[in-house]
This record gives structure tokens, C-alpha cells and sequence, in this order.
């Protein structure tokens, strides 16, 4: 039997239907639902609408009553489409080397850098790894982040990564999120590896990958196109091997140098992530494309380097999702909504962009079509804010929370 639960009245409920996945948008193109209720059916959303209307049709559905009584806005739960959370250890003597002058690239060469985190991560058990993950997984979603995407790339070896990619299987049968696992073994090259760089991305794409398929840990494989980890030259065997698996793609792409944003393009990735470093020809390159744009605030604010150009992506017609970057190296904060909020400052987005990159445009991110906005049939993943004004949410850079969240129709977070 079928369970109704008709929850509300809110404020206001931004249901960010009816909005295009690519360009730019303004404010006054937010659907905005005064006085509204949701009727949630199981895991998804049955009707959404003014109070009034739906719990009349609640009540001939017997439907139970979650009545809100404080003041509140709903909006759909966020989704970060780039995290590290898999991770051991700390990189805080890199930051502070990185705050006394030296470069990301000099910290790496000296030993900093991700070579560290990997031979912490490598050290860690595969429970202390499924602990790790579930406690950053509560934390995110306490800030109202229910979808999580996470990956490997601290093993550097086929048995290492396994050993992360299923710390994240056993984490998503713990985690009120869901959690979308990538494989993100070409990382960079491993300071233990004997062979050459192609040696080591043929092994991994000869060994790992039948394997992934087999355990079913993942449909996505990364890859790291940057000096000091692969060119776009090295990385096509690999990427044509994922294709011929079937095997969905994205890229680190641009952070430091540009090259990776059109190997995006090229392998028609499901998105390009960083960007930092993408000019004009790369803007429009990823605009014509079906690649989604994803920008990464919180590098730009761990590494003290530009913003991705949000602005110029957007006005030229790309798609542009926004996600944390949660790693111990670059972007030690983790914190979503703050960095969106900045981001949305430097780059001068509208309430209605950012909003879109952590929810409905990062759900095209992850290739996901069931979440990401309040309409009948998706996913009940919700947050309710403490506001009755949503533009509070981003005013307020990350310092108001949720009170309530719901994760597929249950409520998994109550302040």
C-alpha cells in the first residue's frame, strides 16, 4: 500500500522546473510557489502546488500531515557533482607552504601534494575509509547536500583503487546520501611506478577497468589533463579503452593550462570540471558542446588563482553545474553552498545560476534525470530553509542551514 504524506505549508517553494540546462538566467525566470505544499508518494514526488489546492487532493488520499509551522522556503536538494571525500590524512603543511609563496605544482615536486595524500590514503584500512566518507557524506548533508559524487585517485595502483572504490560501495549502503562513485586512477602517475606514464594508464584500463564492470563500482572514469599528470595525447588510448566499455567520461580540465577542456569535447564527456585556465576559444568550444562546464570555487579559493569564468561560459550559451571539490589539498572546506555563494560574487551569477549549478544543472553533471527540481515523479530530495525569502540562502554565504532535509521522501535531518 502506497503511503501519502503531504507536507507544508512553505513560504515559498523554488521548484527550478522549467528552466532551460544551458545559458544564462535571470531571477524573474524562477517559478516561485507562494503558500505551497508537496505530496510525497513513497521515494518521489506525487504533486507540488499552492497549500490550498494540494491538501484538498492529500486529503482524499488519506495522505499523513507534516505540518510546517514555522516560516520555511523548499528547494530541491543540492547535488555536488566533484568531491575527494575518499581520502586519509591532511595536507595542512601544503597550505601553509602554499600561503608562504610556493606554487601547487612546486609543493607537488617537493613531495607535497597529492603523492602525500595517496600514501596516507594507501596506509588507511578499508573500514577507517568507509568511516571517513559516511562522516563527510553526514556533514553534507546537514547542508543540505543530497547527492554526492566521489572519487578514487589517491590508490594510484589496480588494488589500491579497488580498495577506495569499495570503501565507497560498503559507504552507500551506510550514507543517507547517495553517493555516485568515479574512478579517478589517472590522477597522475605514481612515484612508485617502474614503466612510463602509458605503461601505467595501459595497465590500469587492462586490469581495473573489466573489473569495475564486473563489481559494478562505478560508470564513470576521470582523468586528471595537466602538467605533471597527463597530456591530451597520452590520456586517448585510455579514454578510447573507457568508451569502448561504455564507460561514461569527464575531465580535469584547464585548472592550470588549457588542452583538457577539448579533450572533453572530443570524447563528448558528461562534463569538463575546473576550467580555471580556459580562455576564450575554450568558452566557446565547451558552450557549443554537450559537455557540461563545471567550476570549481573552492579550488580557486584553497589555491588563491582565478575563478573559473562562470560569466563568459554562461553568456555564451554553455552549461555551467557548481561543485566543492572536497579534497585535503586544494579545497580543504567543502563547504557547497559557501562557495556557490562566493563564487556567485566574483562572477557576478544570479541567484537563479547558481542555483541551477547545484541542483538541476549538477544533476545533468552526473548524467542524473530523477532529481535536481520539485516536479511530479522526481525524487523527493528536499531542503527547507529557516527564511521566507529564498534569496536569503546565497545573502547569507553558506551561515543559514537547513532545518529540515528529506532524501527519496524521508526525512533524514531535523533541526
Amino acid at each position: 500500500m502506497k503511503k501519502y504524506t503531504l507536507i507544508g505549508p512553505f513560504k515559498q517553494i523554488l521548484t527550478m522546473g522549467g528552466l532551460p540546462l544551458k545559458g544564462a538566467l535571470l531571477d524573474q525566470q524562477l517559478t516561485i510557489i507562494e503558500n505551497g505544499g508537496i505530496i510525497i508518494v513513497d521515494e518521489k514526488i506525487y504533486a507540488v502546488g499552492p497549500y490550498a489546492q494540494v491538501s484538498e487532493e492529500a486529503n482524499n488520499l488519506n495522505a499523513e500531515n507534516l505540518l510546517i509551522l514555522s516560516e520555511m522556503i523548499c528547494i530541491p536538494g543540492f547535488i555536488d557533482t566533484h568531491t575527494h571525500i575518499c581520502f586519509g590524512g591532511s595536507r595542512a603543511n601544503d597550505y601553509a607552504l602554499r600561503n608562504s609563496g610556493k606554487t601547487y605544482l612546486e609543493i607537488a615536486k617537493s613531495g607535497g601534494g597529492i603523492w602525500d595524500t595517496v600514501t596516507q590514503t594507501r596506509k588507511a584500512s578499508t573500514p577507517e575509509l568507509i568511516s571517513l566518507i559516511t562522516e563527510r557524506a553526514e556533514r553534507h548533508i546537514n547542508h543540505g547536500v543530497t547527492t554526492i559524487e566521489v572519487k578514487s585517485g589517491y590508490g594510484l595502483s589496480v588494488q589500491e583503487e579497488l580498495k577506495m572504490l569499495r570503501a565507497m560501495a560498503s559507504a552507500r549502503e551506510e550514507c543517507k546520501s547517495d553517493l555516485v562513485p568515479t574512478c579517478l586512477a589517472a590522477h597522475m602517475v605514481p612515484k612508485d611506478n617502474n614503466g612510463t606514464a602509458d605503461d601505467y594508464l595501459l595497465e590500469i584500463s587492462t586490469e581495473l577497468f573489466p573489473i569495475l564492470k564486473k563489481e559494478r563500482l562505478t560508470q564513470r572514469i576521470d582523468a586528471f589533463i595537466e602538467e605533471g599528470a597527463f597530456s591530451p595525447t597520452s590520456i586517448a588510448p585510455y579514454f578510447d579503452r573507457a568508451k569502448e566499455m561504455g564507460f561514461d567520461i569527464t575531465v580535469h580540465a584547464d585548472q592550470f593550462s588549457t588542452g583538457g577542456s577539448a579533450v572533453a569535447v572530443k570524447y563528448n564527456a558528461i562534463s569538463a570540471d575546473h576550467l580555471e585556465a580556459s580562455g576564450e576559444k575554450e568558452i566557446q568550444l565547451l558552450a557549443k558542446s554537450n559537455t557540461i562546464a563545471t567550476a570549481l570555487p573552492g579550488a580557486s579559493i584553497g589555491l588563491g588563482c582565478n575563478y573559473t569564468p562562470a560569466r563568459k561560459l554562461l553568456d555564451a550559451g554553455a552549461a555551467v553545474a557548481i561543485a566543492s571539490d572536497w579534497n585535503p589539498g586544494s579545497a580543504p572546506m567543502g563547504n557547497l553552498l559557501t562557495q556557490a555563494a562566493i563564487l556567485g560574487t566574483f562572477e557576478k551569477l544570479t541567484n537563479a545560476e547558481v542555483l541551477a549549478g547545484i541542483t538541476y544543472r549538477a544533476a545533468a553533471a552526473l548524467g542524473l534525470r530523477d532529481r535536481g527540481k520539485i516536479e511530479t515523479g522526481l525524487l523527493a530530495d528536499l531542503i527547507a530553509f529557516p527564511t521566507g525569502n529564498y534569496k536569503e540562502i546565497l545573502y547569507q554565504q553558506g551561515m543559514l542551514l537547513p532545518s529540515l532535509v528529506w532524501k527519496k521522501g524521508r526525512l533524514a535531518v531535523e533541526v
